[in-house]
């Protein structure tokens, strides 16, 4: 049946959506004129979409597209909205399907009190999500490079806020995750939209160089002219003997350099699928609660970090060993008012957290602070902080982020206080 349900979504027969004015998706749930057999997953409906495209969005000529989007098993108000981009070798059925059995792209399994919504990039040829832009395309890099979004990244924001919108989302926590090409796309276009995204994770994400080209990474700095709003909070789980991993110290260094959230764990599990056997090569990839960051929360960014281990790339890609950046933080937002800001941080325990990995007592780090959400202060401006014994003055820098360097943190929570 399911094959069937392929066959209508991918169908060639369907007379093409024109641009539309205003965009509304259709909810089809017939197939040649009969209604589908079943519209459930793992005990939850789900809604079939059709749409054509908005002009703003820059395809060169009209298309259809779908998208499916999951209910939570019991109806609830204000749910949660989980975001899945596929691989290159799915489409948004097959990356549905999926969800069925425990170890099939275990990334596509939505928790079941959220909603979830699940996009395609497989139904109109050249429609991907990274825009084309991998190490062995270099005519589409050429192309697709720049911090302009491309067509189909403008379709998956506007899908996004168009679910958030008509079901009631919570806006504060919508999360997109994606694998392989989906976990490319994830960092392209999640890292861009912070506005929207409150976390995102990209499992062996085939390539950096989208996201490397949409934030400007292989620029001096930021251009003035881009308003990049606070990026959600970036986890990557990638192997040093994936090909598709290659670049990955750019990456990391990168986002360490513009001070940007990341959760990176690595190990020799390939371009795996399977989260058992991702743990199996890295026991931590699951250990950070990344579904309860909410977007209007100030949280901190952790950089230069003793504890952190050395990366395989680029010269040690034969490595069995396994290896982290910044897994043990934790953090607490006590308040946020318009006069400071009060951050309890702390590691992890080994009582909290069974893992191979040793888990440091203490550790250093230089701390940023980002989306403050009430009276940030401004660039250039002056701030007061205390941490523990510790204090200090500082000036925030041309964007207004706040950064106090080489804070020493332990397993003993311990607030460090802003004052604006």
């Amino acid at each position: 049946m399911h094959n069937m349900v392929l066959a209508y979504l991918l169908t060639a027969s369907i007379p093409l959506f024109a641009a539309e004015t205003v965009w509304s998706p259709v909810k089809d749930a017939t197939l040649n004129g009969k209604p589908l057999e079943d519209l459930t997953i793992n005990g939850r409906p789900y809604e079939v979409f059709q749409h054509g495209v908005k002009p703003e969005w820059g395809y060169q000529a009209p298309q259809q597209d779908n998208f499916i989007l999951i209910h939570p098993k019991k109806e609830r108000k204000n749910a949660p909205l989980y975001v899945v981009l596929h691989s290159a070798g799915h489409d948004v059925l097959k990356a549905v399907t999926c969800t069925r059995d425990i170890g099939n792209h275990d990334i596509y399994r939505s928790p079941d009190d959220f909603y979830a919504l699940y996009l395609d990039c497989r139904r109109n040829q050249g429609d991907w999500w990274w825009g084309g832009m991998h190490l062995n395309d270099a005519g589409l890099t050429a192309r697709n490079s720049g911090g302009d979004p491309t067509p189909v990244e403008r379709r998956v924001m506007d899908t996004v806020r168009w679910a958030i919108k008509n079901y009631g989302i919570d806006p504060n926590r919508v999360y997109l995750c994606g694998i392989s090409m989906g976990g490319s796309g994830t960092l392209g276009i999640g890292m861009r939209n912070g506005d929207v995204f409150a976390a995102i994770r990209a499992s062996v994400p085939a390539g950096i160089e989208h996201v490397s080209q949409r934030m400007y990474f292989l620029a001096p700095a930021i251009p003035d002219n881009a308003a990049l709003p606070d990026p959600p909070l970036a986890i990557d789980e990638s192997a040093q003997n994936d090909g598709w991993s290659n670049g990955h110290e750019r990456f990391v260094k990168a986002m360490n350099d513009r001070k940007y959230a990341l959760f990176f764990y690595w190990g020799p599990f390939g371009h795996a699928d399977n989260h058992l056997l991702i743990e199996k090569g890295n026991d931590l990839v699951n250990s950070f609660d990344w579904l309860n960051v909410r977007k209007n929360e100030a949280y901190p960014v952790f950089a230069n970090t003793a504890s952190n281990n050395k990366l395989p790339w680029p010269d040690d890609l034969k490595s069995n060993s396994a290896g982290q950046v910044n897994a043990f933080f934790r953090w607490k937002c006590l308040s946020d008012t318009n006069d400071k800001l009060e951050m309890s941080l702390f590691l992890v325990t080994p009582a909290e957290l069974k893992t191979t990995f040793e888990i440091p007592t203490e550790t250093t780090a230089d701390v940023s602070l980002r989306r403050i959400q009430n009276g940030p202060v401004k660039p250039g401006g002056v701030f007061q902080w205390t941490f523990g014994s510790a204090k200090g003055e500082g000036k925030a820098d041309t964007r207004g982020l706040i950064t106090i360097a080489g804070l020493k943190i332990t397993a003993e929570p311990a607030t460090l206080t802003i004052s604006k």
